[in-house]
């Protein structure tokens, strides 16, 4: 019999970009773009299978905090996981996870802390902003998961977090097999759309 792994998963980035809208898709399969915030962080749980290990995901939201920059330094403490969120449609969004969300993490996760960096809303491909080439380079700088996703079409959110819980694992030694990606959606210059799996561009790399 396996040994529960626990892991403290926190999601980061400007305010209204989605990562509530993710973590409610994950977790219940719903899908609310309207979804009003609390004054005080929160977190849920759901756990996975990858391989023969189970995950207890702990999953925190800032609950609008973000907005004020005044979250408290235990809402990053001890993180094992940490995604940074950005709006595909605001290249703003995308600076901030370089300029000051990145560092936050860095600062307070544990020393071994898995990045995921989400291009989220990746329904309005018309409206980019940020290229994904770039935000794969950001992405393979600081050695983490990068995945498209959009909580509208409930795209990409389940590799997100299986992609990072692996990458936690192999880095840890707790499992040797490779990340690869196991998405088979791609973008065009209209939507998202399936493929036959050959086309280079990924939900998750």
């Amino acid at each position: 019999m396996d040994n529960e792994i626990s892991l403290k998963v926190v999601l980061v980035g400007e305010a209204g970009i989605g990562k509530t809208c993710i973590i409610q898709r994950y977790i219940n399969n719903v899908y609310n773009d309207s979804t009003a915030s609390s004054d005080t962080a929160t977190y849920t749980n759901k756990k996975i299978k990858i391989g023969d290990k189970t995950l207890s995901l702990d999953i925190w939201d800032t609950a609008g905090q973000e907005l004020y920059r005044a979250m408290s330094k235990n809402f990053y403490l001890n993180a094992s996981v940490g995604i940074l969120v950005y709006d595909i449609t605001r290249r703003q969004s995308f600076e901030e996870l370089k300029n000051y969300w990145y560092d936050q993490l860095k600062t307070s996760g544990e020393e071994n802390i898995i990045f995921g960096v989400a291009g989220n809303k990746c329904d309005l491909f018309s409206e980019e902003q940020v290229k994904e080439k770039e935000a794969k380079k950001f992405a393979e700088e600081i050695e983490g998961v990068f995945c498209l996703t959009s909580c509208k079409d409930n795209i990409g959110i389940e590799n997100l977090f299986e992609e990072c819980g692996k990458k936690y694992l192999q880095k840890n030694n707790i499992i040797t097999t490779t990340n690869k990606p196991t998405s088979n959606f791609t973008l065009d210059d209209k939507n998202l759309k399936k493929n036959d799996g050959n086309n280079k561009k990924k939900c998750c790399l």
